[in-house]
């Protein structure tokens, strides 16, 4: 078994599901904005206004390349799929699940976070149109689409389950 990546954008229920799926499985579980913001000691939002989104993405990158464990559960951050590099890497070392969410049920979920640089400088309307634009990234990242909308975090990790289980 290699790792499972769960891949969408931000809001999507990456943390959750990851989490839900933890318990059920008791496979490990890491949330790669946590791991990151723990390497770097600073919150993402510091990492961001510090350093600015491309030094962020490629601290992704990095750890994709380096995170020593391979059998594990891993959150990944929202933009994680813009780059080629990160799908290639993530395809090759694990099963990548996609977590389909509708953007209202996103927006419902992000517009108030404070932790979310990128929604602190965005409208709606912009953040729209950029999961609109990351969507297809998403698709092209994930070896599986998981409709989210309407289901708990239980239904959705047991479907996840099923998969891993299904193509071992």
């Amino acid at each position: 078994m290699k790792r499972i990546y769960l891949v969408g954008f931000m809001g999507c229920g990456k943390s959750a599901i990851g989490k839900r799926l933890h318990t059920l499985t008791d496979i490990p579980f890491y949330d790669m904005d946590h791991v990151i913001a723990d390497q770097m000691q600073l919150t993402i939002p510091e990492i961001f206004n510090q350093y600015g989104e491309p030094y962020f993405r490629q601290l992704e990158t990095e750890f994709l390349r380096s995170f020593p464990e391979e059998f594990c559960i891993v959150a990944t951050g929202g933009g994680v799929a813009v780059k080629e590099e990160n799908i290639q890497l993530m395809r090759e070392s694990g099963m990548v699940f996609f977590l389909n969410a509708s953007f209202r049920d996103i927006w419902r979920r992000i517009s108030t976070d404070v932790n979310r640089p990128i929604v602190q400088q965005s409208s709606r309307m912009e953040l729209e149109t950029l999961y609109k634009k990351r969507k297809p990234k998403y698709l092209q990242a994930s070896h599986f689409t998981v409709e989210t909308t309407g289901k708990s975090l239980t239904e959705i990790a047991e479907y996840i389950i099923f998969q891993i289980e299904r193509y071992q």
